[in-house]
Formats: structure tokens, sequence, C-alpha cells
């Protein structure tokens, strides 16, 4: 089981200290370019297994999920995975480490990379999938950044194609 950030439209924070916290550093993996790669028109997969170019219906999703809504990308969905972070480290270092490294993470050079802008420029918003301690005991130690549009009130909107280069 993984835990899923609740979508809250929050202020894009990165936590500077966040590689420091707890012994563990988090690393990001080169990312491919985003392709569906397990379009199965709203199948239900693990959460474990959510690819990087993976497109999700998850807003309505709960806080702690094994499973995901993965879709087509050219039908609408509502956020799209765009980077893998590993957490590093033994013992699992807390809930708040996690998260902040995930936040850090998923803000960082991987959102920029895959947008084209800064997060602290862009109107997108970020949620990830992290490890929780049962799944940190099994071996799990990846963070999946997914991105997604909100409304003026802060509501996920629905997405068509891939967000890659949107600078948005």
């Amino acid at each position: 089981m993984r835990a899923l950030r609740p979508r809250i439209a929050v202020a894009a924070v990165v936590f500077a200290a966040a590689g420091a916290l707890a012994g563990c550093t988090a690393t990001t993996a080169a990312q491919p370019t985003p392709t569906a790669t397990h379009a199965t028109d709203g199948a239900h997969a693990s959460a474990m297994d959510i690819a990087v170019g993976d497109c999700l219906n998850d807003a309505d999703a709960g806080s702690t999920t094994a499973t995901a809504a993965i879709v087509p990308c050219t039908g609408a969905h509502d956020s799209e995975a765009y980077a893998d972070i590993t957490l590093a480290g033994d013992a699992y270092p807390g809930l708040d480490a996690v998260q902040a490294q995930a936040q850090a993470g998923c803000q960082g050079d991987a959102f920029a990379t895959f947008i084209g802008i800064a997060s602290d420029d862009s109107t997108l918003q970020v949620s990830y999938y992290y490890p929780t301690e049962d799944s940190w005991a099994g071996g799990d130690r990846t963070v999946t950044c997914t991105v997604f549009a909100v409304d003026a009130s802060g509501k996920t909107t629905p997405t068509t194609g891939t967000l890659k280069d949107s600078a948005k």
C-alpha cells in the first residue's frame, strides 16, 4: 500500500533541508518521455506500479491507496506521473521526513525539466505517491510525482494530453 498526498492546492514550497532529514537523501532518476505505459481505459493498477508517463484519474483517491485508475493520456484525466524519486536509508525516516523529501524532489528539477518552468512560476500543482512505513519495510523507496491542473477555486480540472513542456 502507498500513500497519496491529498490533492490540496498549495503554494510551491521547497524544503531546502529535506535531504538532511533523518540522514536520508533523495535522488531523481533520468525520466523517459511520457507515454501511457499502462493505459487500460480506467483499470485499476497497483499504486506501486504507476510509471512515469501514466495518466491517472485519482482526484478522488483517498490518502492511502493500493490502486490507481490508469487511463490513456489522449482522453481526459486528473493527473500525470512525471518523475520517480528514490529515497535512501534503511530505517523508515518518519512520515514528515518522507513527505518533505517527496515535496522537495517533486517540486525541484524534475518538475522544471518536465513542465518547462519552475514550480514556483507554474499554475500546475504537484501531488505524489510515497512509501508508507509498511511498504518501506518491504523495500519500497520510490516517490512517484504527479502533476495536475486546478481551477480558480483549487479544484482539480481534467487535462487531455500530456503536460510535458507545457510551461503552464
